[in-house]
């Protein structure tokens, strides 16, 4: 009997997992035609980005020469920012159905006995950040960090040292 119940448990399974499939491919199509657009400085600026949040259009409006290229510069690395949030809003919301029905599914420590839950062991994603490098080298020296040191690296020779690829053997 036990069997039995095993068998139709796995076979539900295997069915949702089907269904989740289908949906992952219909969510990556909507989710390939997403874009979003962002405007600042009073409409001078227009970034259009893909759903990977690569720029695929920039516009100018009106007056644009009214601001100095430093502020075109900034105008458009904002739009561009907010418009990659903007994408990114929408594709979570395209996700959010997908992941409550996978918040349902029995994990794998439900299924078998004596198998650890591991998800808890799951890194949390991290957020690049949108700071221009500029801004993260003066952040690094006011912060006195510096580059990662590490103590099981191997030092190698310095060209100079044994002559490198200006040397005669070459």
């Amino acid at each position: 009997m036990a069997n039995e119940q095993a068998k139709a448990q796995l076979a539900g399974l295997v069915d949702e997992v089907t269904q989740q499939f289908r949906e992952i491919a219909r969510i990556q199509d909507e989710r390939n035609q997403l874009t979003a657009s962002a405007t600042v400085r009073r409409k001078r600026v227009t970034v259009t980005v893909n759903a990977d949040g690569a720029v695929i259009e920039t516009k100018f409006g009106p007056n644009i020469e009214e601001l100095t290229y430093p502020e075109i510069a900034a105008a458009v690395t904002e739009a561009a920012q907010k418009a990659t949030a903007e994408v990114m809003r929408k594709g979570q919301q395209l996700m959010s159905p997908l992941d409550d029905r996978r918040a349902r599914l029995p994990k794998l420590s439900d299924l078998i006995d004596g198998m650890p839950d591991l998800t808890g062991h799951l890194p949390t994603p991290q957020r690049a950040s949108t700071a221009s490098p500029a801004a993260r080298n003066r952040a690094l020296v006011e912060d006195g960090s510096t580059a990662p040191e590490f103590d099981n690296a191997e030092v190698l020779n310095k060209p100079d040292e044994d002559g490198g690829v200006t040397a005669s053997g070459w």
